[in-house]
């Protein structure tokens, strides 16, 4: 079989669109592994920014809680606005007009709280509202209990990111 110069245009051009199919082929493999990895990246960096979230809220409840598990009537004043600076909204209110009885019942009384062990957890979070749960042990002393007595708290919070802090917006003791 003889092969004319027709022959050997056509074997070119049959070798170039098989260049061409492989160079798209390759072309599609590399998009769509770039997106695979970008896909991938975003989900990884999203996933981050949320333990991110998680562990921030969980810090600021366990805080809240022990400011709360921790007053002593010979710094009231100063225990009494640590709690305020980790709350917003109707509690911090709240908390706020009922800050001159629990100062003088802790004068009254010469209180003094110290915690011992906290546990936190949160129950769930999305977006800029989370949910905790924080238990403490703490010793309350006083001149009729010298010797300190056990205390344990566990409180459930709600909390709500202000300018990227996350503050406590509702608190209530668990029985």
């Amino acid at each position: 079989m003889k092969y004319g110069a027709t022959d050997a245009v056509d074997a070119a051009a049959s070798q170039g669109r098989g260049g061409t199919v492989t160079a798209i082929v390759l072309g599609v493999v590399a998009v769509a592994l770039a997106a695979a990895v970008g896909v991938f990246g975003f989900r990884l960096w999203e996933a981050k920014d949320q333990d991110d979230a998680r562990a921030a809220a969980m810090q600021a409840a366990k805080q809240t809680g022990v400011n709360l598990a921790s007053l002593d009537y010979r710094n009231v004043q100063k225990g009494i606005d640590q709690v305020l600076s980790g709350m917003t909204g109707d509690i911090k209110n709240q908390w706020a007009t009922q800050a001159k009885i629990i100062a003088d019942t802790a004068t009254k009384t010469q209180s003094t709280s110290t915690v011992q062990n906290v546990r936190a957890g949160v129950v769930s979070i999305d977006g800029d509202s989370a949910e905790a749960i924080v238990a403490i042990s703490a010793t309350t002393t006083s001149p009729k209990v010298q010797n300190g007595a056990p205390r344990y708290y566990r409180f459930a919070m709600d909390l709500t990111r202000v300018d990227g802090r996350w503050l406590v917006s509702k608190l209530g003791l668990v029985p």
